[in-house]
């Protein structure tokens, strides 16, 4: 069953479609159907009448929506390449133009992965070359192509204009015009043909009618749908765009659509101030001839003047076929910023019809086309370019469309799975947006019968793999160097090396923007949230050094007199050097004779290059004791372990587990220098009802146990012996750890208490001064008579209304209060957990998250499976680098100012992010905000200062600071943004604001929010075009397909079997989380095991999280940064079954298993080694799952293929993004 199908649902196969199983059908072939339109995109598993034009009546983005077709183009999804074969689709000139041929399956360079059926019997045959019935556009696939055909819009850069016409949605890249809504005008000297939707052409669909037809022929069944038929092996990963090759055989035309000209490669920066990006491996035709991309040339006359630098990039579309195109030079100057000229439009605003002649040129525009302008005029059948970046979309019922273009360049259509095919209507049902009105369609009384529905192909909109691999292409192979003021870093998932020259390293700082507007009226006009994601004690490649440490002694730092900023680069020493002005306040402040330097011609200090404060971002001083608690130096911290030893704990084998594991881990405990023994001191308590305290000092035969059964008011029962030295006491403590198991071995006692065990702990560090960890091994609900008792409230009748909220709030007041003394004194609570039922986690985590502690949760623990998981997180907990009793503050130059924190810490006043401690995996993320108006020239400057006590005692300080540009002109905000770091930020705007708001309130809101930023550069910064178009910036041309991921997560839309524990949990460890970890919790890592070459390092390229681009044939590892999945296909290959799994049977693979055989050969060592290294780069060690495919644990799996439709009602990518552009069209008009 495919993941995104609903059991209610007519089926995503609903009734069995026939043949959907990669196998040849006609039906939802390229195949004639009445309305005249092939389908141009992917099997519609789902509703019928597909996008009926007009805004959808009551439609909301969790109803049961089609699910995706399969399109395994791993790397060039589509994404990047932005414009597609779904050009726009204007009226039929005359009727749709035959399809004259069968599409072969897979012209997409996608190997041999099938993306639907191709029509039953028809042989596949290559695409009929431009010879056949003329259609507007048409070009020749893959035949050399005139010289400039490259270029309608833009060259790729980074406009990635995702035009997506859903319900007009193209997702296409066509060129927007001036038009008005509703029109795609061809792009300069394109012959246009008819746009995209012409109000006056007759519509070719029923808009009104919903009675789906069932496709043609309804010969064969469906089966679970897995890709290709199994005996094709899974490609590994066609290159990105690959050009029509001996994969793809050219198919038909598209009957009565027209081609488009496929988007860029989004990886290329368009003409904007960022530099080009390497070009994707093969796209065709001859490089254009002038593509330029010079970030400030002048718009062309019709382009909203509005904006010198020109509209941020989108990405621009090109077509691919034949040679590589070059990238264009950044030094060329262009006479549009970035993004092709609008097109002309006819005298009435509609773009002109079919046959016209090509128009004029822009006036002005002399010589070749610039890769802005389309084509040659000489071309006369070219279709109109699409607009950067955009994504054709397919013609909506009740949209005219244009003829299909017969052998157009480009993709070649693909069959049942790219564009091109009519997919026949679901038995059943009504189209997904039943009743729409059409959305700048034409009335629905015109039109005839309602042809198959159309739908958004997977290929055609924006694939985070493109993404990611172009990046790590252009920008995984130099070395990041901070110097300069707001540069957008590489993303997270591209492994880069990085050197400070004045600003924080990407792994300590991290921001939703790098260019901030300089009015709040902007920052508000555009939505864009601003924030930096700020991790201080990041832990550092081996090839990168730590921050130096800096100590000047007994006058300790130098700071600005006014704001107390710390001396760092953006300081300006003046009058010889005497003095220096503040970056942040400007105000002037003496330099202290002992500080004192000349200043060289430049007016920089000549000390400048040999003080790390002066030219790097990232630094620590060493604190004076005017910076300590008290006034006095501190005394080295303490870990205390409290063991719950009631009947669960010690019937699930957690208590010797742990009892034993300890023994080895206190030769681990933190320190400085690995050459010295670590001078933290351990104590050791357990507890049930009561509470035991063991006596451990060194001078002791035996440990001694001291009961307090008053839980009331707790006290530690003796002062000396209880912390001690490891290295001293070592006897004593490794027999105490060997009793407890035994002590408690027939213990009957159930009940467990939890707030008392704390505040033991807080006691035991305010006795010996100092500050420190608990580590709490907790199992149940505390539900004994003692402070903080708790009752079970798990309600599931609550969830989806008002007082849902309730759930995920403490359900009593004392753990606040607790948190508040904890965090006085230093002292950080980690808690981990042994549920076999609800323990309320919203309250147990309150302590942990106040303090800067984490929770760790192993609901039905057993020692046999889970335990390697739990000891691996215990010991990177014990390990990790931490520090006690730390003070954040973020400072700001003059215009913003920090106005929100989000993370695991307490505040007491509005500046102050306070920590009891503070590891190496947290993060803070903090929102700034406008107080002010900002400078273009200055920029505006942050500094974080975290004061803390390092695991060796020792007071310091550490410095981070980050320069970012600031823009007046909104093209520039989103020129340079950062979508992990928005999503990351918006994850934990959403999960706080659950406590206080039912979760459809927070959807709804983050839903607004993303339609507002993207509304906002449409209609802003995009060149004007139809509004059927889905135009996306490019550097956020991913937020729509992640945030769907975090509207459809466990927080936000439960299923049923999501219990409130486990929701409270993902809650509280989301709120600290850095990018790179939540960037894969919410859109997994899928990497195809079958594809590996074991003679390398890479690893194979992963594909898109969605069911049908898994090969029944294949093995696949899915990494969540909680999980591991692999899941194995029924046909996998024997010998790479006897090469993993030690046996050649897949009916013999044990599913149970939880780490893979250790076999003596390199497809073993190798995808072992890749288990590791994943697990490696995550804080929290992953759990291997191996699921077989159609075995029960498949649900589970399948829960983590994001761009499906899942269980709980959750939307697939395709149908949000077309919610998406309902809700910009809404916005905008």
């Amino acid at each position: 069953m495919n993941v995104n199908q609903q059991p209610h649902m007519a089926s995503p196969y609903g009734q069995p479609q026939p043949g959907y199983q990669g196998y040849p059908q006609s039906g939802y072939g390229g195949q004639h159907v009445p309305g005249g339109y092939p389908a141009p995109y992917a099997p519609y598993n789902g509703p019928a009448s597909a996008y009926q034009p007009g805004p959808p009546q009551g439609y909301s983005p969790y109803a049961s929506f089609p699910s995706k077709a399969l399109a395994a183009n791993l790397v060039s999804d589509l994404s990047s390449s932005s414009p597609l074969d779904l050009g726009m689709r204007g009226p039929p000139t005359s009727g749709a133009p035959p399809v004259s041929a069968a599409q072969a399956y897979s012209q997409f360079g996608q190997g041999d992965i099938q993306n639907g059926p191709p029509p039953l019997g028809a042989p596949p045959q290559s695409r009929p070359p431009v010879s056949q019935p003329y259609s507007q556009g048409a070009m020749n696939l893959s035949g050399p192509q005139p010289p400039y055909n490259q270029q309608f819009g833009a060259p790729p850069t980074s406009m990635q204009q995702m035009t997506t016409q859903m319900a007009s949605m193209q997702v296409g890249s066509t060129v927007p015009s001036p038009a008005g809504p509703g029109y795609a005008p061809p792009t300069v000297s394109q012959p246009s043909v008819s746009a995209a939707y012409t109000p006056s052409a007759p519509s070719s669909f029923a808009p009104t009618s919903t009675v789906p037809t069932q496709p043609p022929s309804t010969e064969g069944t469906p089966q679970p749908y897995y890709g290709a038929p199994p005996q094709q092996p899974f490609p590994t990963a066609a290159p990105p765009f690959s050009a029509p090759g001996p994969t793809q055989p050219p198919g038909p035309p598209l009957a009565s659509q027209q081609t488009f000209p496929q988007a860029p490669p989004p990886s290329q920066p368009p003409f904007s101030s960022a530099p080009p990006q390497v070009p994707p491996a093969s796209y065709g035709g001859p490089p254009p001839p002038v593509q330029a991309s010079h970030p400030r040339a002048a718009p062309p006359t019709s382009q909203p003047a509005a904006f010198p630098g020109g509209p941020p990039p989108t990405s621009t579309p090109t077509q691919y076929t034949g040679p590589p195109m070059q990238q264009p030079p950044v030094s060329q100057p262009s006479s549009f910023h970035s993004g092709p000229p609008p097109p002309p439009t006819s005298a009435a605003g509609f773009p002109p019809q079919g046959g016209a002649p090509p128009r004029p040129p822009h006036p002005g525009i002399q010589g070749p086309p610039l890769a802005s302008q389309g084509p040659p005029m000489s071309q006369a059948n070219h279709v109109a370019p699409p607009q950067p970046g955009m994504l054709a979309g397919p013609p909506v019922p009740g949209m005219a469309g244009p003829p299909p273009q017969p052998g157009m360049q480009g993709y070649p259509p693909q069959q049942n799975g790219a564009f091109g095919q009519v997919r026949g209507p679901q038995p059943g049902y009504a189209g997904p947006y039943p009743g729409q009105q059409s959305y700048g369609a034409a009335p629905p009384a015109q039109a005839p019968a309602p042809p198959a529905p159309k739908r958004l192909d997977p290929d055609s909109i924006p694939s985070p793999i493109q993404v990611i691999e172009d990046d790590k292409a252009n920008k995984g192979s130099e070395p990041f160097v901070t110097g300069v003021r707001g540069q957008a870093p590489p993303l997270v998932t591209t492994n880069f090396h990085v050197k400070d020259q004045g600003n924080a390293s990407p792994r300590f700082i991290r921001c939703t923007a790098y260019n901030i507007p300089c009015t709040s009226d902007m920052a508000k006009q555009s939505q864009v949230p601003l924030a930096a994601v700020i991790k201080p004690l990041a832990t550092l490649p081996p090839d990168e050094n730590s921050p130096y440490i800096v100590d000047h002694g007994e006058s300790g730092p130098i700071r600005c007199n006014r704001c107390k900023a710390y001396m760092c680069p953006y300081m300006q020493f003046i009058e010889g050097g005497r003095r220096f002005q503040c970056g942040f306040c400007s105000c002037v402040t003496e330099v202290p004779p002992h500080y004192f330097q000349h200043l060289d011609h430049t007016g920089k200090r000549v000390d400048c290059y040999d003080r790390p404060e002066l030219s790097l971002g990232s630094y620590e001083f060493l604190a004076t004791v005017d910076y300590c608690k008290n006034n006095k130096i501190p005394q080295p911290p303490a870990f205390i372990f409290l063991i719950d030893v009631s009947y669960n704990a010690v019937k699930n084998g957690m208590v010797r587990i742990v009892c034993q594991e300890l023994k080895t881990l206190l030769d681990y405990l933190p320190r400085e220098n690995p050459d010295v023994q670590s001078n933290i001191r351990v104590g050791f308590a357990t507890y049930n009802k009561v509470l035991h305290f063991y006596n451990v000092k060194a001078s002791l035969a035996q440990p001694q146990m001291m009961v307090v059964s008053d839980v009331a008011d707790m006290f530690v029962p003796l002062l000396d012996g209880f912390l001690v030295n490891v290295s001293e006491s070592r006897v004593v403590i490794e027999s105490l750890l060997d009793q407890i198991p035994d002590m408690f071995a027939d213990t009957r006692e159930t009940e467990t208490v939890f707030g008392p065990v704390i505040q033991a702990g807080l006691e035991a560090l305010k006795a010996a001064d100092c500050a420190g960890k608990l580590f709490v091994f907790h199992t149940s609900l505390p539900i004994a008579e003692a402070p903080g008792k708790l009752k079970n409230r798990e309600d599931k009748k609550l969830v989806g209304t008002d007082k849902e909220k309730s759930l995920f709030q403490p359900q009593v007041s004392f753990y606040a209060n607790l948190a508040k003394e904890c965090v006085a004194q230093g002292c950080c609570v980690d808690l981990f957990l042994f549920p076999n039922q609800y323990v309320d986690v919203a309250t147990l985590g309150v302590v942990p998250t106040s303090t800067g502690g984490s929770v760790y949760k192993y609901t039905y623990f057993q020692a046999q499976s889970d335990q390697e998981r739990f000891l691996n997180d215990l010991r990177k907990d014990i390990q990790k680098k931490v520090g006690f009793d730390a003070v954040m503050r973020v400072r700001t130059s003059t215009g913003i100012r920090a106005t929100d924190f989000f993370g695991s810490f307490y505040m007491s006043n509005t500046t102050d992010v306070e920590l009891a401690g503070l590891d190496c995996d947290k993060t803070v993320t903090v929102e700034f905000r406008h107080d002010d108006k900002l400078s273009e020239e200055t920029g505006a400057l942050m500094q974080c200062a975290v004061l803390y006590t390092s695991c060796s005692g020792q007071r310091r300080l550490r410095i981070h600071n980050m320069a970012v540009n600031c823009c007046a002109q909104l093209a520039d905000l989103y020129r340079n943004c950062e979508t992990d770091t928005i999503i990351n930020f918006f994850a934990k705007y959403a999960y706080r604001c659950v406590l206080n708001n039912p979760t459809k309130n927070v959807r709804d809101s983050l839903v607004n929010q993303c339609a507002q930023i993207l509304a906002c550069y449409r209609k802003n910064c995009a060149s004007p075009s139809s509004a059927g178009q889905l135009i996306l910036p490019e550097c956020m041309k991913l937020l729509p397909v992640y945030l769907n991921c975090v509207l459809k997560s466990d927080v936000l839309h439960p299923g049923a079997d999501v219990s409130l524990d486990d929701r409270a949990y993902l809650r509280q460890l989301v709120s600290a989380m850095d990018v790179a970890e939540s960037h894969v919790f919410f859109y997994p890592r899928l990497l195809p095991v079958h594809k590996l070459d074991v003679e390398c390092d890479t690893l194979p390229v992963a594909i898109r999280d969605s069911e049908e681009r898994l090969s029944k044939g294949g093995i696949y590892l899915l990494e969540t940064g909680l999980n591991l999945f692999l899941w194995v296909g029924a046909n996998a290959q024997q010998e790479l079954l006897q090469n993993i799994f030690g046996t050649p049977a897949f009916g013999q693979i044990d599913s149970n298993m939880t780490s893979l055989p250790i076999l003596d050969n390199p497809y073993s060592k190798r995808v072992r080694e890749i288990v590791e290294s994943f697990r490696a780069q995550r804080s929290r060690y992953m759990k291997l799952m191996v699921v077989k495919q159609e075995d029960k644990l498949e649900l589970i799996f399948k829960h983590f293929l994001v761009e499906d439709k899942n269980n709980s009602g959750g939307a697939s990518y395709v149908d949000f993004l077309c919610h998406m552009h309902k809700e910009i069209r809404q916005l905008l008009s």
